[in-house]
């Protein structure tokens, strides 16, 4: 059970969960070769290099690990985890809007950004997120559900 599933209220449901896309080792895994297949002809800068690549891969197999997007029936929750936690509590009710941006290779592995617009054209938005455009249609789904609930509410 993770963080997300912790701050979930009572008689509030997750409809989505998705987490960061594997695309994220890419930069890693790029040094990892080079320093691997330097190390005859460098000597120790890239054993160092190597070093650095390790490091790197162990903070992104830890960020890979704990970072989630979750959407519920009420709001949209995201733990991030870089070098510090950081979590995002956001009510449906007051979004603006969310978008999503994918590049070509994007489209094609099925990553993106997402992008939260708030009040006072206030925004957040995160990289690399698995399945964006299923994040987007799932939070539409709940944003129409709470929008027709308000005009129910309103006499």
């Amino acid at each position: 059970m993770s963080n997300v599933d912790d701050n979930l209220k009572e008689n509030e449901r997750v409809t989505y969960r998705t987490g960061l896309h594997w695309v994220i080792f890419g930069g890693p895994l790029v040094l990892l070769c080079v320093a691997g297949l330097s190390i005859p002809s460098k000597g120790m800068p890239a054993v160092i290099l190597l070093i650095v690549a390790t490091i790197w891969t162990l903070f992104v197999t830890r960020n890979l690990q704990m970072t989630e997007f979750v959407i519920t029936d009420k709001r949209i929750l995201i733990q991030r985890w870089f070098t510090l936690k950081k979590f995002y509590d956001i009510s449906i009710s007051e979004i603006v809007d969310v978008e999503i941006y994918q590049p070509a290779l994007g489209k094609l592995l099925n990553f993106g950004k997402i992008i939260v617009h708030l009040p006072k054209k206030k925004r957040v938005s995160f990289r690399l997120v698995n399945a964006p455009v299923i994040f987007l249609m799932k939070f539409q789904e709940e944003f129409l559900k709470i929008h027709k609930e308000l005009q129910q509410e309103k006499p």
